[in-house]
């Protein structure tokens, strides 16, 4: 493989999409793919767009999707079948959950290429600044390969051990992510029913040992009503079902996130699944 790799991203989203200028940005020749090609159309001034998922990973070093569940992942590195460059590295960055990263190593062990499981930490406007936090797990040989394409997307990355790690640790991030989301909806909403200004909270805790940039930005988000999706509340949902689905699996008695996904799925069925996960606040 050369210093610079030639890379095929399939999926070209909120995340991809960004993602892909980033990496053709820093010099590396980039294919895109998406099932809607207009998404793709957007990035034809730095990558080439590819009609198939065939045309986009023939003689790629590095193939990355960059897909909604693994379901979409599975089905569309199907379709990748015989067109795979010998060597080439799948580098698998959506989030799937513990289970279906596992099934989609066996598949790569079928294709015939090297799987590497790098999720990310980061919504759109860091997958924007490149500074997103790659979670990556796989054979210690291919991270040089991938340096430059890690460099390319994330502020940092973090290599956790055997394919599959990389999604365990994103969903005990998301655990956390969660958590805050739905404690800072619940703060305002008790707030607002304590008959306060809710924006008072924000105030309380601005500065201090319980404040953090993501309480005040979705607390900001929620009391503005500002809801243009750097990560859907759909998604958030999707997400929380697999960090439920990997607690089970290993017994683990989970006291929050039972509760913040009964939220999340209100809200999703209040109709607000294509805004940002600060929706939440809208169903409380």
């Amino acid at each position: 493989m050369s210093e610079n790799p030639t890379v095929a991203l399939l999926g070209t989203g909120t995340m991809g999409a960004p993602m892909a200028r980033n990496i053709a940005q820093a010099g590396m020749a980039v294919r895109v793919w998406n099932r809607s090609r207009e998404k793709a159309d957007a990035l034809a001034d730095v990558a080439t767009v590819c009609d198939t998922v065939a045309e986009a990973v023939e003689g790629a070093d590095v193939v990355i999707t960059v897909l909604w569940d693994a379901d979409g992942v599975a089905e569309t590195m199907e379709q990748a079948r015989g067109h795979l460059a010998d060597g080439a590295i799948w580098l698998q960055m959506s989030t799937v959950g513990v289970e279906a990263s596992d099934r989609l190593k066996a598949l790569a062990d079928d294709l015939g290429v090297t799987y590497v499981d790098a999720p990310v930490l980061g919504t759109k406007k860091p997958a924007e600044d490149g500074a997103l936090v790659v979670l990556a797990s796989g054979p210690d040989d291919v991270q040089e390969k991938l340096a430059p394409v890690f460099e390319a997307v994330g502020s940092r990355s973090l290599w956790v051990g055997e394919a599959g790690a990389g999604q365990r640790l994103k969903l005990v991030a998301n655990a956390w992510v969660a958590t805050v989301l739905e404690g800072v909806a619940d703060s305002l909403t008790l707030a607002r029913d304590l008959g306060l200004d809710p924006a008072l909270f924000l105030e309380a805790v601005k500065g201090g040992a319980m404040d953090a940039p993501y309480v005040q930005l979705k607390g900001a988000n929620m009391l503005a009503g500002t809801f243009d999706p750097a990560f859907t509340l759909a998604g958030a949902l999707k997400d929380v079902d697999l960090i439920i689905e990997a607690a089970a699996e290993t017994g683990t008695d989970l006291g929050l996130i039972p509760g913040v996904r009964d939220h999340l799925a209100r809200g999703v069925e209040a109709g607000h699944g294509d805004l940002d996960m600060a929706a939440t606040y809208l169903a409380h």
